[in-house]
C-alpha cells in the first residue's frame, strides 16, 4: 500500500488539485466582489491591495488538499483491495512524478511572490452569489454583479 501511495496517490492528488477546482463568486464583508477558488472550501482569491497578488488561506488550503488525497486514496485503495491489484508500470510513475514536479515548481514560483498575503484562516465572512467548476487553465468571467442587487439599486 505504501508503494501505491508514493507511486500513484500523491502524484494524482497534486495533479488533480492543480487542475480541477471550484470557483466562487462572492461578496466579502466590506470588500469588492471577488472570485474565490478552491474545493470544497475557497482557499485563494485575488489580493485587494495590489494587482497580481493573491490572498491565500492556509487552513482551507490544507483541508482541500486532504479532501483530494482522501478521494484518490479511497478510489485507488478500493480498486486495489477489492478489484484488481494495481501495479503501475515504471513509465507511468515517471510521467506522473515529472508532471507533479513541474506543477510543484510552478506553484512554488507563484507562491514566492512577495505581494501575496497568507492568512491562517479567512479573516472575513463572504456571501456566495454563484459557483461553478473549472479547470485552472480556464478563464472565468465575472458574473454581472448588478443582477444580484435589488431593482431599486441599479
Amino acid at each position: 500500500m505504501k508503494q501505491l501511495l508514493v507511486k500513484l496517490i500523491v502524484p494524482l492528488t497534486i495533479i488533480s488539485f492543480a487542475t480541477v477546482t471550484k470557483w466562487w463568486y462572492a461578496l466579502p464583508v466590506d470588500a469588492p466582489e471577488t472570485l474565490f477558488s478552491g474545493f470544497p472550501l475557497p482557499f485563494v482569491c485575488e489580493g485587494w491591495h495590489t494587482s497580481l497578488s493573491l490572498q491565500i488561506f492556509v487552513l482551507e488550503l490544507m483541508l482541500d488538499f486532504f479532501v483530494y488525497l482522501l478521494f484518490w486514496f479511497t478510489i485507488l485503495y478500493g480498486i486495489h483491495r477489492f478489484g484488481v491489484k494495481i501495479n503501475p508500470p515504471k513509465i507511468l510513475t515517471i510521467v506522473l512524478w515529472t508532471l507533479t514536479g513541474f506543477i510543484l515548481c510552478a506553484v512554488s514560483l507563484i507562491a514566492s511572490n512577495s505581494n501575496h498575503i497568507f492568512y491562517l484562516k479567512r479573516p472575513f465572512a463572504i456571501e456566495v452569489m454563484e459557483t461553478g467548476y473549472k479547470f485552472n487553465f480556464e478563464v472565468i468571467e465575472r458574473p454581472d454583479y448588478y443582477r444580484y442587487l435589488p431593482d431599486n439599486r441599479k
